[in-house]
């Protein structure tokens, strides 16, 4: 019998849990605080936001969204970040990527204050992370963590696989991994669009992570029986239903559910952790940020 993994639901007890953390916070005067700044008229990254918006209300985090003109000039985000980071009510801050092509995402990233890196982007942060000692742990791949977690797949010992290298999921998602440290230990193998033979190396592993944006790439017979699939992708798809698409991940899951012990559907997986987590970070940030002491899920 196939363990469906609910992000939903484990998304859900962790924002539970850190209303625990909100409300020691608050017994102490402090409200967090997020930022998200918006740069972009994209229809997806404003649901996103939206999104992370609604989070934050419903937990009892200060919300605070700024939108700014695409058309406007790279100094107006600078600024605005510059006086985000001055700000004693904002403890996190996050820019909705993508940001216009006028705009340098990486100076973006290193102009945030790393103690306000609610993504854990920041070169420092990221640097932290390298050095096992993070700060802030990346959102999807805490989340991805946090999953494992919640099917009780420790990673310690195992074989895993992750498909994609990007900074955002496949580069920090291994270097946790490797961590010699609660949810780490494994043997990890990241594998991408140069791979020779992938299916040979999903074939290995216990635990597959899909995290490449290619719709359904990996199916049931590049896996082997009993392996834990995580599935990171959200892809659109041509579909006849009223909408026109539907949403798929980079595993095909009717094929690979027939070999998986646990896996995640999508949607309804990693991507409810993910929003789950930047309030975990929000939390903690602000908790290091005016020394109090939170007890974090």
């Amino acid at each position: 019998m196939t363990d469906i993994i609910d992000g939903r639901a484990v998304a859900e007890g962790i924002r539970t849990d850190l209303g625990e953390s909100i409300q020691t916070l608050k017994d102490e005067g402090v409200t967090p605080g997020l930022a998200t700044v918006l740069m972009s008229d994209d229809p997806a990254s404003e649901t996103y936001v939206s999104m992370k918006q609604r989070d934050c209300e419903e937990v009892g985090i200060n919300g605070i969204h700024i939108e700014i003109d695409p058309e406007a000039p790279a100094e107006e985000l600078y600024d605005t970040i510059d006086d985000l980071n001055e700000d004693p009510e904002v403890h996190g801050i996050l820019v909705q990527m993508p940001v216009p092509d006028h705009v340098d995402s990486q100076q973006v990233l290193r102009a945030i204050d790393p103690k306000k890196d609610a993504d854990g982007f920041h070169p420092e942060n990221v640097g932290m992370l390298v050095a096992g000692h993070p700060r802030f742990k990346p959102c999807t791949p805490h989340g991805v963590q946090k999953l494992l977690e919640s099917a009780d797949v420790d990673p310690e010992g195992k074989d895993v696989v992750i498909v994609g290298r990007s900074n955002i999921v496949g580069k920090p998602l291994a270097n946790l991994f490797i961590q010699k440290a609660e949810g780490g230990n494994a043997t990890v193998t990241v594998c991408h669009s140069r791979t020779d033979d992938l299916a040979a190396k999903t074939r290995d592993a216990d635990v597959v992570v899909a995290a490449c944006g290619v719709p359904e790439l990996i199916d049931g017979s590049m896996l082997s029986d009993g392996v834990t699939v995580i599935d990171v992708g959200v892809n659109r798809v041509d579909a006849d239903n009223e909408k026109g698409y539907e949403l798929v991940g980079d595993v095909d899951f009717d094929s690979a559910k027939e070999k998986a012990s646990a896996i995640t559907p999508v949607p309804g997986g990693v991507g409810p952790m993910t929003r789950a987590m930047l309030l975990y970070n929000t939390v903690k940030a602000a908790g290091e940020q005016e020394n109090v002491e939170v007890d974090l899920p």
